[in-house]
């Protein structure tokens, strides 16, 4: 099956740096609208997040977009903290060309992004965090020692941009961001479902549990078995799940609040 036609954006945000984004029309419930986040080094010109966005759009139209320093957006990446104010972009987009309702889905650093955004700026109608971090400088997992070394080190940063498009500030956090558990507990009522597989190369089942137990109701957690890590490891079956959670979301009113810029 072909996939749904994605028609290219171009968005602003609010610090300047513009961001490569593309809107596929629902092919399901007209008025929702899932904003899709990719993770690190992602784009939504990628196959794997093209065929997520082309199941969402069953269930809603999706605007996805690569995140600053990623793909064709400006700017550089800032692992996490300001990319909220791409989501706002984003979300703020989906709400300008028609969805009373809107959903954030995000893969794992897109998770991080999606929890800290509801929680800062507001503005969506419920989250999903896909295989997302709880908190920050985790390096128990040799796959995450590996993307702190791409992070940190000047080569690493070398090999990001060449290998995979993605351009990474060499400064550090200061101060740091509000960790995404703790952002958790600031998002209520907004509903937050948490998807996490138990085969996840990256984050183990305890920073699915972490986010989960901080958030307020409503909030629901599902553990997948077999499912590894973000978008690579998603299955059809998961995201029509996620989809239809998405699409019995009732529309709460949600309005965007200022927030610090980098949060």
């Amino acid at each position: 099956m072909p996939l749904a036609t994605a028609f290219p954006a171009t968005l602003m945000t609010k610090d300047g740096v513009r961001i490569d984004a593309a809107h596929t029309p629902s092919r399901g419930h007209e008025d929702l609208g899932v904003v899709l986040a990719h993770g690190f080094t992602g784009s939504w010109r990628e196959k794997t997040t093209r065929r997520i966005a082309h199941v969402l759009s069953g269930y809603g139209g999706v605007l996805a977009f690569d995140f600053r320093g990623h793909g064709r957006s400006g700017g550089r990446s800032t692992v996490g903290d300001a990319e909220v104010l791409d989501m706002d972009a984003a979300v703020a987009h989906a709400r300008s060309i028609g969805y009373s309702r809107v959903v954030s889905v995000g893969f794992s650093m897109g998770a991080a992004v999606a929890v800290r955004h509801a929680a800062l700026h507001r503005g969506t109608d419920a989250v999903v965090a896909v295989s997302g971090p709880a908190r920050w400088y985790y390096r128990g997992t040799r796959p995450m020692r590996q993307v702190h070394w791409a992070i940190e080190r000047t080569s690493g940063r070398l090999v990001a941009r060449v290998a995979k498009r993605t351009r990474i500030s060499n400064g550090q956090w200061d101060p740091v961001p509000l960790p995404p558990y703790e952002a958790a507990a600031k998002i209520s009522p907004t509903p937050l479902l948490v998807v996490h597989g138990d085969a996840d190369a990256f984050f183990p089942l305890e920073h699915a549990h972490q986010l989960f137990d901080n958030a307020r109701e409503p909030k629901e957690l599902w553990i997948e078995r077999g499912f590894g890590h973000a978008e690579s490891a998603a299955t059809p079956q998961l995201i029509h799940r996620i989809g239809a959670w998405a699409a019995a979301v009732p529309a709460s009113g949600a309005q965007p609040r200022r927030a610090p810029a980098a949060g």
